[in-house]
């Protein structure tokens, strides 16, 4: 048999394939054993595992690396691995998929006529971000049961199966075992996502029986201002069943009056009765295979919601002058080194600001000039 330049592109894929499944394998081993903590030098060598596959296996990637001179023989430590802006994911395939083995792509959100970024799925890399979501979305939700309702503020999956929020919201449907779940979502004429408000006040009057399971209420800050709009035009108020939760992920995008999330949380309090210790917000982004969750950090002063992610994934705020790090309490650019993003880039660099709070974050919003994103936009 001839050892050719045909040969070679199958045995690389093959490879491909036994080494990035295999890194897989052992990254959902690590999650399932609960959320302990990974130290930096065994990240750092995950990380760098990582990127030397990634490397090797994602063209697009190599050429960025190759022209920042930073290859797997130069790099030494995580923080050195060369980070992907979000706006590249529009122009490039950043994959190591084979283009024929791609069954799934979830779409940045965005206003209608702007190009979105594409993070190219299979089965393999869905196991991973499916394994990530779940554990840290049961983590930080508190559950204390499982039989919880559910009710998304999204148009349900079918009508939106390029987006990411959706598909986690369906994930955790799945996983809380809630048939009588509902999506109270739409998509309008405009392609811009809407609430079906008799539905979801359908939804909320099951919640107000003397034997109601308690609902886990999910969806965008642009979603939850119109519910609560409506409600308030219509002097109603809900008293969701005791234990429910609220998860809020951003996204105003000049769809709605914008509010401090503090106001929101205080009216979501005041108008559907859950306590605001059961509220809680997240962050995220089709580029990522993880998520960041909120939690309150006091201090003498004051007050901060702080972000983080897994053990799994490491954040950094960063310079737009300097490109390193901030100090602590400083203003930057988030950029997240995400271990589950297994088949596509790891290190992802958003357009998004935050002040460094030790290992986590304190969200500010989008950068100046960046286009508008948020899952509130996202088009079916």
């Amino acid at each position: 048999m001839s050892v050719g330049c045909r040969g070679k592109p199958a045995m690389n894929k093959h490879r491909m394939n036994k080494e990035l499944s295999s890194f897989a394998a052992r990254l959902r081993e690590l999650i399932a054993n609960g959320q302990s903590a990974v130290g930096d030098s065994q990240f750092s060598k995950l990380a760098l595992e990582l990127f030397a596959l990634q490397f090797q296996h994602n063209p697009a990637y190599q050429a960025l690396c190759r022209a920042k001179r930073a290859t797997p023989g130069v790099v030494e430590h995580w923080t050195q691995i060369p980070a992907v802006p979000t706006g590249a994911f529009k122009e490039l395939e950043l994959s190591c998929i084979p283009a024929d083995e791609r069954n799934a792509v979830f779409h940045s959100s965005g206003t209608t006529d702007q190009k979105p970024s594409r993070h190219f799925h299979n089965a393999e890399s869905l196991a991973v971000y499916e394994a990530s979501l779940w554990a840290w979305f049961a983590a930080n939700l508190r559950f204390t049961i499982y039989d919880l309702r559910l009710l998304s503020l999204t148009p349900p999956p079918s009508e939106a199966p390029h987006s990411s929020l959706v598909h986690m919201f369906e994930i955790a449907r799945q996983k809380l075992g809630a048939p009588n779940s509902v999506y109270v979502g739409e998509i309008g004429a405009d392609g811009v996502w809407t609430l079906d408000f008799e539905a979801a006040l359908a939804a909320f009057s099951r919640c107000q029986t003397p034997d109601a399971r308690p609902l886990l209420l999910l969806g965008t800050a642009f979603s939850f201002v119109h519910l609560l709009d409506y409600l308030l035009e219509r002097d109603l108020r809900v008293e969701l069943s005791p234990g429910s939760r609220v998860m809020e992920t951003g996204g105003y995008k000049n769809r709605s009056r914008s509010m401090p999330k503090p106001e929101l949380h205080a009216l979501i309090t005041e108008q559907l009765g859950v306590p605001v210790e059961n509220i809680i917000c997240e962050y995220g982004m089709s580029e990522l295979s993880s998520q960041a969750y909120d939690r309150e950090v006091r201090s003498q002063k004051s007050e901060v919601r702080k972000f983080q992610f897994p053990p799994w994934a490491r954040v950094q705020i960063i310079s737009p002058e300097t490109g390193r790090e901030v100090a602590d309490g400083e203003i930057g650019l988030i950029r997240v080194f995400d271990l589950a993003n297994v088949f596509s880039v790891a290190a992802i660099q958003t357009e998004d600001l935050g002040i460094r709070r030790g290992d986590g974050f304190e969200l500010i919003g989008r950068a100046q000039l960046a286009e508008p994103r948020g899952c509130s936009l996202m088009t079916a």
